[in-house]
């Protein structure tokens, strides 16, 4: 997979939050879009996952092969972790598992009761999501985002409400499940993202 960006810009109201901004992201590689807060890195990665429309420019999605992917089909070979993105809360984990994996299936196969093995919330499986801690959620979020056969995973501040053991567990897991995939990660915390071989200033982009 492929993402070719041309001179993308988003307007809200009167101000440019993103202007001219032209890059490739090439299948297999690590980016981090970075700046301070406000600078428009969630805003990006939006315009990248196609959750909101860009103002200007074009964004293109390419298979393997060189050939483009109609915009809403990219939904199919995206998994994105992000604060605004909500779980389910009515679902217990195990009906959010099922649910997420009708969509996109596991990798390697991975059992539910594995996937909650691997967020260490099995015992947690039957309880609703609107009873987990913000923390659990992240966790949630972040398994989904890693295990999902995908060939691109979206991560917006990664580590948003973990605590020292949640980014620790982050951390350990982020390189190994991330493998051949096309990560793109906004984020102003050099630890989320040091694993990353791109860095792209969001600030360049005004």
């Amino acid at each position: 997979m492929r993402i070719t960006v041309e001179n993308i810009g988003k307007k809200f109201v009167r101000e440019w939050i993103i202007r001219n901004a032209s890059f490739e992201l090439l299948a297999g590689q690590q980016y981090t879009f970075v700046g301070p807060n406000g600078s428009g890195k969630s805003t990006l990665l939006q315009l990248l996952t196609g959750i909101i429309p860009v103002t200007e420019g074009t964004i293109r999605y390419r298979d393997h092969a060189g050939k483009e992917i109609e915009e809403d089909r990219w939904y199919k070979h995206i998994v994105i972790a992000a604060p605004y993105l909500e779980l389910i809360e009515e679902f217990t984990l195990r009906e959010l598992i099922e649910f997420h994996s009708k969509f996109k299936p596991f990798k390697n196969g991975m059992s539910f009761s594995d996937f909650e093995d691997f967020v260490q919330l099995a015992h947690a499986s039957g309880k609703t999501i609107r009873h987990f801690s913000s923390g659990m959620k992240q966790r949630v979020k972040l398994g989904l985002a890693f295990l999902s056969d995908v060939p691109i995973i979206f991560l917006d501040e990664p580590t948003t409400n973990l605590d020292v053991q949640g980014i620790n567990w982050y951390l350990e897991r982020v390189t190994d499940y991330t493998q051949n995939q096309l990560v793109l990660l906004g984020s102003n915390v050099k630890q989320e993202y040091e694993f990353c071989e791109n860095i792209i200033s969001v600030s360049a982009f005004k």
